[in-house]
């Protein structure tokens, strides 16, 4: 398996694309076990990296749409 890049400098898209790819090709079987067992093991850090990312643009939102007054007469964002 090549060097894989840090997952942390990666965009949430880097990490999701990424994740996606793993998935694939855990779900194809072709995998020796030792292989699979290591892109599992990616496969959980990107996707621990990408709830963190989308929680990140919750609170953004969230802080946008509240503004420093209070609400603005719409809601909290919801994601999930």
């Amino acid at each position: 398996m090549a060097e894989a890049p840090d997952i942390e400098a990666l965009s949430f898209e880097q990490a999701l694309a990424e994740l996606e790819g793993i998935v694939a090709k855990l779900e194809s079987g072709q995998a020796p076990l030792e292989q699979s067992i290591q892109m599992y093991e990616r496969g959980a850090l990107l996707k621990a990296h990408c709830e963190k990312r989308l929680e990140a643009a919750r609170l953004r939102v969230e802080k946008i749409v509240m503004g420093q007054g209070g609400p603005q007469g719409v809601e909290p964002a919801e994601f999930g």
